[in-house]
């Protein structure tokens, strides 16, 4: 049988979540558990997963990263375990049957689509029960924060007035940024229960090199859930689970 060890690009708080729920689902009988990747893009999720003894559907439009993510499976050898749909992610009820994904990942997806509360009750009726949606999204209270600390206060000001976290103009890279309670209001809004809230990227993405990597790793997943660390991260993860 394969390991449960996913060697995805990302932080180990979010890869050792992630672990842990596939070794939930091959307990719940699941041998070959099934994970759907929403907007996951070139892979980075997808054929480590299918590497791991998943069988994964990725959801993702853009044909270029579609591209390189089938190279990708077939370097690895993992082609027949990945399910490619050329598709945008309110097309996902079409082509994921209901209640039939021990996973759901949306990872960098909810920033950038036109409606996150549609999107995620689409995740949450493609996830079986005892399953898990993740959510991985930028965190708006760290843009302000980053934005300060290198003097562009302005920005950060701008930031802090608005509804979306995002700049004003069109000058941002996403349509809107997330906080706790935003994160964890749309996950019980479609019925899910908030399985677990941790920050991603607490210091990592602001550090030079002088850190060992086996301290950092181990600092970033004692940080990832303690406040005010945790509700300062780059990111915000958090899992909503399907009751049994």
């Amino acid at each position: 049988m394969k390991t449960d060890t996913v060697a995805a690009r990302g932080s180990g708080t979010v890869r050792r979540v992630l672990e842990a729920e596939l070794r939930a689902a091959r307990a719940r009988g699941a041998e070959q558990p099934s994970v759907v990747d929403v907007g996951g893009g070139s892979g980075g999720w997808a054929v480590p997963f299918a590497s791991a003894g998943c069988l994964v559907t990725v959801v993702e439009p853009n044909p270029n990263a579609l591209a390189t993510l089938k190279r990708r499976a077939e370097e690895e050898g993992v082609s027949h375990r990945i399910t490619v749909v050329a598709d945008d992610s309110d097309a996902l009820g079409a082509h994921v049957a209901p209640g039939s994904a021990d996973l759901v990942l949306a990872h960098g997806l909810l920033e950038v689509v036109d409606d996150p509360a549609l999107v995620v009750a689409a995740l949450a009726t493609a996830v079986a029960p005892g399953g898990a949606v993740s959510l991985l999204v930028a965190n708006r209270h760290a843009a302000v924060l980053q934005r300060a600390l290198a003097g562009r206060l302005s920005e950060a000001r701008q930031l802090l007035a608005s509804a979306d976290g995002v700049l004003p103009g069109g000058r941002d890279t996403v349509l809107r940024r997330f906080d706790l309670d935003a994160l964890s209001g749309l996950i019980a809004a479609v019925g899910l229960d908030v399985a677990l809230l941790q920050g991603d990227g607490v210091v990592s993405d602001s550090m030079g090199s002088g850190a060992r990597e086996d301290e950092l790793t181990e600092f970033e997943q004692l940080a990832a859930t303690i406040s005010p660390l945790r509700d300062i991260a780059s990111r915000l993860h958090a899992l909503g689970r399907r009751p049994s």
